[in-house]
């Protein structure tokens, strides 16, 4: 089925040469992986018929208590997905938006374009009737916490994307997104273990701010003021991390731990690791290796939560089959802190970042870089 697609073209044969013949290609977009970057996975109609079942499904739009039906036509760009990343520390945690990303993916379908949003943006939150939330301006993060309330149970994570898609939209204009996924970062962990680690390039010494050098967790000092102990340090160079080391890396964003721009620091980091390991995820060590395959199939779906508005995820990855990391532009919005007189309230888009948005909506992206090329998030 796919393979002979794959194969009629030369640039798709020699990118697949060597895989067994028993094997077929499938681009799953949707995992942690292949939301964030794509990617080109081998495996059997087993293993997509497995990791489909494993993948998190929720109303994360509201949809079915609109009464929408799902849409069955093919998926056409341009499309916008918003990706969401959470830490929960306990099942009963409102969960807070620690990572919020949207992947544009243009009509020509072949490439895409990933921002990131700084978590402390400053914003309107909306109203949202579900959750008896009656609006607030705040940091945007908590917009996911606001909407996840639910009276007299626990939070409900898929109703706290909802409203955070909302406050999201009115952020950057989007009218609509295509898709959306709630991405469990502890999942990261298992995912690149399951590939056998990720090599990485550390753009400069960091250390942890929660880990000690074996990985086991830093103790509070006696005052309850931050940690103590041997931190874990992440010199500049190329590492290969294993799936503790890559998490704890992407989460720092102290100056004195060295990580001087802070949140956006700690976005472009997750960028370059998002980017790594779609790298490994490519190479034959993975998509050659069915065992192997199977067990990064199940850890990413394991952490996922995924809408496609009635399309699946397997539905998207053959529709997003054309992208691959090196057509992925990581895009950095410029911000900077927001005072109240000397009270910190949150983080500002500086001047352009209105711009960006219209250049994405009239899918003028292309000259909008070319002309602000300090947008483009220059990765290794």
């Amino acid at each position: 089925m796919l393979v002979a697609k794959a194969v009629k073209t030369g640039r798709r044969k020699s990118m697949w040469r060597g895989v067994p013949r028993w094997a077929k290609v499938c681009t799953v977009f949707g995992t942690v992986l292949t939301m964030l970057s794509g990617m080109a996975l081998v495996g059997t109609e087993v293993l997509m018929a497995r990791y489909e079942g494993a993948v998190g499904k929720a109303d994360l739009f509201g949809d079915q208590a609109a009464g929408a039906k799902e849409k069955k036509s093919d998926i056409k760009g341009p499309l916008n997905i918003l990706l969401v990343g959470i830490d929960p520390r306990t099942p009963t945690a409102a969960p807070l938006a620690d990572s919020i990303m949207v992947l544009h993916v243009p009509a020509s379908m072949d490439r895409a374009y990933l921002f990131s949003l700084p978590r402390d943006l400053y914003v309107d939150i909306p109203a949202f009737k579900k959750a008896n939330f009656a609006g607030e301006t705040t940091k945007i993060n908590a917009a996911m916490s606001f909407g996840s309330r639910v009276p007299g149970g626990n939070p409900d994570a898929a109703r706290g994307f909802e409203l955070l898609a909302s406050t999201v939209q009115n952020v950057t204009g989007i009218k609509r997104f295509d898709a959306g996924a709630i991405i469990n970062f502890t999942g990261f962990q298992k995912i690149v273990d399951a590939m056998g680690g990720v090599d990485m390039y550390v753009e400069r010494d960091v250390k942890s701010e929660h880990k000690q050098p074996d990985g086991t967790p830093r103790p509070g000092n006696t005052r309850g003021e931050g940690y103590v102990g041997p931190q874990a340090i992440y010199k500049k160079g190329n590492h290969h991390l294993k799936g503790w080391q890559a998490l704890d890396y992407v989460r720092q964003r102290y100056p004195k731990n060295g990580v001087p721009d802070a949140d956006y620091g700690r976005q472009r980091h997750q960028q370059q690791f998002v980017k790594a390991m779609v790298g490994q995820a490519f190479s034959a060590d993975v998509v050659a290796n069915p065992i192997k395959l199977d067990k990064v199939l199940r850890a990413a779906g394991q952490s996922l939560i995924f809408n496609g508005r009635g399309n699946s995820v397997i539905d998207f990855g053959l529709a997003l089959k054309d992208i691959r990391p090196n057509t992925i532009e990581m895009i950095k919005l410029p911000g900077g802190p927001l005072y109240e007189g000397k009270t910190y309230k949150g983080e500002q888009f500086q001047a352009g970042v209105t711009d960006f948005f219209t250049a994405l909506h009239s899918e003028q992206l292309d000259p909008f870089l070319l002309e602000h090329p300090e947008f483009q998030n220059k990765t290794k």
